[in-house]
């Protein structure tokens, strides 16, 4: 897979045009590289992951979604990806896949400063959610650190337009 991609991205540039990003097919040789890498390819490997596959709802970024969430959640592991690698690469892809793995870190006690600082929803919507969850599961107490807005009021930002209510 990488060859073939090496050779796309050299006939691309013959033409002075960008390679096409990863399709399903290729996310998914591209999933099984990062498990295993070969060694020497660790960093063309990663690269591809951040920079190849399309943004929002394409299939190759539904492969990437899934497979960075199991890393994060701890389901799947690598020697080149850590959780909070995968927690800040699922932060770059614009919504979509990635917006249900970013809510569900907010549990992870490491990982939820990461999801929060890197969810493409609006802040004001994630503050919502988060109190709407709050109130369901009576378990979510964020610490004044992860929102870095000043004091906190009933474990949200006394700022928060979501207390304004």
């Amino acid at each position: 897979m990488l060859e073939q991609y090496r050779k796309h991205v050299e006939e691309r540039a013959a033409e002075g045009v960008v390679p096409k990003p990863l399709d399903a097919e290729q996310m998914a040789a591209l999933v099984e590289l990062i498990k295993q890498p070969p060694a020497g390819e660790e960093e063309f490997i990663l690269n591809l992951l951040a920079n190849r596959v399309p943004a929002g709802v394409d299939e190759a970024a539904y492969i990437k979604a899934g497979f960075l969430s199991a890393i994060a959640n701890g389901e799947v592991s690598s020697p080149i990806l850590t959780a909070a690698d995968a927690t800040e690469l699922l932060g770059t892809m614009l919504g979509g896949y990635n917006i249900a793995p970013l809510i569900n870190l907010l549990d992870n006690p490491a990982l939820a400063p990461i999801a929060v600082k890197d969810c493409p929803i609006p802040y004001w919507f994630l503050m919502r959610f988060m109190i709407s969850r709050k109130k369901q599961m009576q378990v979510m107490r964020l610490p004044d650190k992860l929102f870095n807005h000043g004091p906190m009021r009933n474990g949200l930002p006394t700022n928060s337009p979501c207390l304004k209510n």
